[in-house]
């Protein structure tokens, strides 16, 4: 090979910029050096080694299944797939130079090939998202911080649910127009319906420049899990169901085949309002039959988060595996404990116990072998955190984590977790391998505790209470927190909130259906079911005050060291709630809550009052739905609170 002839300064400045397809390129001081790229694209390919290559065979059945994936009415067939760029179309304004005209006379045929980009890594995910999605950027610890749209929370009342022959029957439905209101959140919509909008989104997606695929798993437990594709327009999109979803490994992908369940996320592109059965221009629509689902006029990422897990809640019961709406963690003796509580109650700050690892935060099953995460991730709220008070979360938002609907400086990038300028409900997405004591994989035993978190802002329910089964299925149907009215001075009246199962948003079936799945699992393994109020003590909200954290970590580690098993109790007016004596860590006095009170009339009124609220909401439920036995749900029915009886005291 000869060697190339170095320039003079002068002839190096006349030179034109080296052209890209060349095999020489001018480096350092003119010095020319012999080049393995014949051009930009070469040099591109190059620069990527590749550590993971893939078999063509396995590679093709995956753009074959995706193709499948993406057929419509209009098209027969699935559109041709290319995975990943689209080699030599432009890719900067700088690099202008196209090897051939094949793709551009394609798109002018009207035969435009879709560009996928399938289960890419988080750092190709960032790349996708900086150059194609205005509002995302990486802020000063790492994670991808980004905008959800309009939406910036979940849209349940524009879920829908296809009622057809193979699931009608078993789904717990919403009332119908005009009728009383009986806490379902399935609304209907016809098949026809669905398909009009799964069209739409499709043919959305199948006119984008690029579309995201990400094919993951969902279920911990090797023999119940399902396959899940998510198809989104959104490399933020994907990027969180990455995180949410539990990750294949490679022998996994390259046998994955067809999905058991596919997302369709369209959610840039709004739902035609006249439409039967829609409300907005917002709908999530789930069709169990054809096992499908589909997002439009919304952009938040946790609707595909919480479809699978609707999802999970009625598949699962149909195999007699029960599907909670729970935190989950695990001591060093094996023993497991699953956490209840709506937003607000402290089921998070809870569960993530450094003592303890965690097998998940947020959804869970529990089979015959006992308990599995659903996620592969967690998808925590972010707004108001502190590194001293949650630092396994802090720690946990860095490379690869999604962060919500954020607020950062605009120069340092710094983020400000206090600031709710665009929503109160930020939310920061990641792997739940980023939890320092996670539990992996996330599977455990049969639980031993189940602790049933409420917030009560009436100030009238004890710190802890050991429940009978009854109870237990009473206190998990009713799903009970209270939120106080606001925060001017002077607003002390709270208000109650119930969801059924302390999920009721999600729920498929009757929730009698998993309350009494959930008592058997009890009764067959000897779980002890607890209620544990983390709110107020000696008065209602703007009088009392909250119970202390140091008190509730307490009481949770009684529970777990098998103390309050075994303690002493009474039984508490109206509720006949079991309440222990006396609890390590824990003042005596705070106990037994009507001590607390100086007006022992205002909270005998203000008991009586909980209880009317919880019998109230109770009545939707205690015909059973058809799930329990009639002596069955009469017995659950008699084990909530009793107004009319007046008190029950005395040792139990």
């Amino acid at each position: 090979m000869k060697s190339a002839v170095m320039p003079t300064h002068k002839e190096e400045a006349e030179d034109e910029v080296p052209d890209a397809r060349t095999s020489t390129f001018r480096l350092n001081e003119g010095v020319s050096h012999s080049s393995r790229a014949e051009d930009l694209d070469d040099l591109h390919r190059l620069q990527k080694s590749s550590t993971k290559p893939r078999e063509d065979a396995v590679h093709q059945k995956h753009m074959d299944s995706i193709s499948e994936t993406l057929k419509s009415a209009a098209r027969v067939a699935g559109p041709k797939v290319v995975k990943g760029e689209k080699k030599g179309l432009e890719t900067t304004p700088s690099f202008k130079y196209t090897r051939s005209g094949f793709l551009r006379a394609m798109s002018d045929a009207g035969l435009k090939p879709t560009v996928v980009y399938h289960n890419l890594t988080p750092a190709e995910l960032y790349e996708k998202a900086m150059q194609h999605e205005p509002g995302t950027n990486i802020v000063a610890n790492g994670a991808l911080a980004t905008l959800s749209g309009a939406k910036t929370g979940r849209s349940p009342r524009d879920k829908r649910v296809v009622r057809e022959p193979s699931s009608e029957k078993d789904i717990w439905w919403a009332a119908a127009n005009n009728a009383p209101a009986n806490g379902s959140p399935n609304y209907e919509m016809d098949e026809k319906t669905f398909l009009l909008n799964r069209e739409r989104a499709v043919d959305y997606l199948n006119m984008l420049d690029r579309i995201y695929v990400f094919d993951g798993f969902a279920g911990w437990d090797l023999e119940s899990r399902m396959k899940v594709r998510v198809v989104c327009a959104r490399a933020y999109h994907s990027l969180f169901m990455y995180n949410m979803l539990i990750r294949p490994t490679p022998a996994e992908m390259a046998t994955f085949g067809k999905p058991d369940f596919t997302i369709f996320n369209a959610g840039a592109f709004p739902v035609n309002r006249y439409t039967s059965y829609m409300s907005s221009s917002t709908s999530v629509d789930l069709n169990l039959r054809a096992r499908e689902m589909v997002i439009l006029g919304t952009q938040y990422a946790g609707e595909m988060k919480k479809g699978i897990f609707t999802v999970m809640h009625y598949f699962m019961p149909k195999r007699g595996i029960l599907s909670l709406h729970s935190g989950c963690n695990v001591g060093a003796a094996k023993d497991v404990s699953l956490f209840f509580g709506l937003s607000g109650t402290g089921k998070t700050t809870l569960s993530t116990d450094p003592a303890r690892p965690l097998i998940g935060d947020d959804e869970h099953c529990w089979s015959d072998r006992g308990v599995f995460n659903i996620e592969g991730g967690c998808y925590a709220k972010c707004i108001g955190l502190k590194r001293a008070s949650e630092p396994e979360i802090w720690k946990a938002i860095r490379f690869g984590t999604v962060l919500e609907n954020v607020v950062f400086d605009e120069n340092t990038r710094e983020v400000d977790f206090d600031n709710n300028a665009v929503t109160e409900n930020t939310r920061a997405s990641y792997p739940i391998e980023y939890i320092d004591n996670a539990c992996i994989p996330c599977v455990g035993p049969h639980p031993k505790n189940l602790i049933l978190l409420c917030c009560d802002a009436f100030g009238v329910l004890p710190p802890v209470s050991r429940l009978t089964r009854d109870q237990a299925m009473y206190h998990f149907i009713s799903g009970y927190t209270a939120k106080v009215a606001g925060t001017e001075v002077g607003v002390t009246e709270p208000e109650a909130t119930f969801s059924a199962c302390f999920g009721g948003a999600f729920l498929m079936w009757h929730p009698m259906k998993y309350a009494s799945m959930l008592a058997e699992k009890m009764g067959q393994h000897g779980t002890t079911a607890w209620l544990v109020n983390t709110g107020w003590t000696g008065g209602r909200y703007g009088v009392g005050s909250r119970i202390k954290l140091r008190y509730t970590r307490a009481i949770i580690d009684a529970i777990h060291s098998g103390e309050l098993k075994t303690a002493q109790t009474t039984a508490t007016p109206i509720f006949n709630l079991a309440v222990p004596t006396t609890c390590t860590g824990v003042p005596d006095s705070i106990l037994n809550p009507a001590n607390q009170w100086s007006d022992k009339a205002d909270f005998d009124a203000t008991l009586g009052h909980l209880a009317d609220l919880y019998e109230t909401n109770f009545r939707k439920y205690a015909n059973g739905g058809g799930f329990v036995e009639k002596e069955l749900a009469a017995s659950i029915v008699a084990a909530g609170p009793k107004v009319k009886k007046g008190t029950a005291n005395g040792t139990a």
